[in-house]
């Protein structure tokens, strides 16, 4: 199941790479039409000029075509083969240059030769290409000609919401970005992976509300939370930022600024379970909207499970982080583990045992009849479970201090229950 699962996830990825997102523009809008296929997301949109913070919401860009020419009209760079090549918000431009010209408007990382470099200038207006910088090398020509066919207009900031009842006001909170062009791990396996995590949500039973967002990394972050804040502070108890989640990497972990929130301490039970090699970052390497949801004054508890960290692995931001660098076992994986965070967060309560003392399991059917050196071994997790069941510890708790997982006391949790041995505090 978890196989042809993950092959569905990497089909809609393939299908998103080719498109060009960027922060505005249609790219956002074509991004988030396709995900409403599969999840009933609302899609909103704010104008341009619009305050959101200390912040203001920019021109919208859009891009048709772009390319560079040698004298005998051969495109040395080509937009409409990697997206990648011109440089985020480049304003318009149609222009024979010099060579000499042209090298102060390229991109390319003499570290990593073959890769194409990821720019982008948002807040400043200026135009530029990227290359590979073994290809860079090979310009020789006098004369070359620049031509971006890109428009920066009033327009808006589009994003896409979507909020699952629960029983409870509380919320657990997702959030993932839309906004990069054709990188696959560091943009794509984002909204994937929320995406079959929100089908998955849909079609489970749940006690909390899930408050889902799908926006421009940074400045779509913050214009949501300009216009949800009070709510969110009010009621979110738990969220996470999912990002770089699709490649075959270690699992790594990157805390809230406190690091001992409910968002910590559910996703380092899990990991300690399920990926016990993980890596633990600090909130001193945060890169991606991590960082506005623990601003100062918003300080939500979101925190980050992902594979390879942003900015850890070589091909971040560049070509490489292409289609071959994430896998269906990389996204299923991941959206497993984060299936089991959110699972802990539904069945995670304080217990505690009804009767006074140790309860007699045996004639409950809960413990063996008959004691023989291997009896008590089979009952320990039943017993290790109500030794900690005192009303003050919750699962996480008991889990951490018996180093047995969650997962594994849940049944015994309905067995106690039945017994009327438990009472949730």
């Amino acid at each position: 199941m978890e196989t042809s699962v993950g092959k569905e996830m990497y089909k809609l990825a393939e299908r998103l790479f080719p498109i060009c997102r960027s922060i505005t523009g249609n790219g956002v809008r074509e991004t988030l039409g396709i995900l409403k296929e599969s999840i009933p997301i609302k899609i909103h949109e704010i104008p341009s000029g619009t305050k959101v913070f200390d912040w203001t919401i920019p021109k919208e860009w859009n891009i048709k075509d772009a390319y560079i020419a040698d004298e005998r009209e051969n495109r040395v760079i080509d937009f409409k083969k990697n997206n990648l090549h011109v440089v985020g918000y480049s304003v318009p431009v149609n222009k024979t240059v010099t060579l000499a010209e042209l090298q102060e408007h390229l991109y390319s990382l003499p570290e990593q030769p073959e890769a194409v470099p990821y720019v982008t200038s948002y807040y400043q207006k200026r135009w530029g290409f990227c290359i590979a910088h073994q290809d860079r090398k090979k310009l020789k020509g006098a004369k070359y000609k620049v031509f971006i066919d890109s428009e920066l207009k009033n327009g808006s900031l589009t994003y896409g919401e979507l909020i699952i009842r629960g029983k409870s006001e509380q919320e657990v909170f997702l959030s993932t970005y839309v906004c990069h062009p054709s990188l696959a791990n560091n943009e794509l396996s984002g909204p994937v992976v929320v995406t079959y995590l929100v089908k998955w949500i849909l079609s489970q039973p749940r006690k909390y509300t899930y408050r889902i967002i799908f926006v421009p990394e940074t400045i779509g972050s913050i214009a949501y939370l300009s216009k949800n804040l009070k709510t969110m502070k009010k009621n979110i108890i738990a969220g996470f930022n999912v990002s770089c989640v699709g490649d075959d990497g270690t699992f790594s972990y990157l805390p809230t600024k406190t690091g001992d929130t409910y968002s910590d301490r559910v996703a380092l039970n899990v990991l300690s379970f399920k990926q016990p090699d993980f890596i633990k970052y600090s909130f001193l390497d945060r890169r991606s909207d991590e960082r506005q949801y623990n601003a100062p004054g918003v300080d939500l508890p979101v925190c980050c499970v992902m594979r390879s960290k942003f900015g850890s692995y070589p091909e971040y931001h560049t070509s490489l982080d292409n289609m071959n660098f994430i896998s269906p076992e990389g996204l299923a994986g991941t959206c497993n583990i984060l299936k089991e965070c959110l699972k802990l967060i539904e069945e995670n309560r304080k217990y505690k045992i009804k009767c006074l003392g140790e309860p007699q399991l045996g004639r409950r059917g809960l413990y063996p009849t008959i004691s023989t050196k291997s009896s008590a071994d089979e009952a320990k997790i039943i017993k290790d479970f109500i030794a900690y069941a005192d009303g003050k510890n919750d699962l996480i708790d008991i889990s951490n201090k018996t180093k047995i997982a969650v997962w594994e006391f849940y049944q015994i949790i309905e067995k106690l229950k039945k017994a009327d041995l438990l009472k949730a505090v």
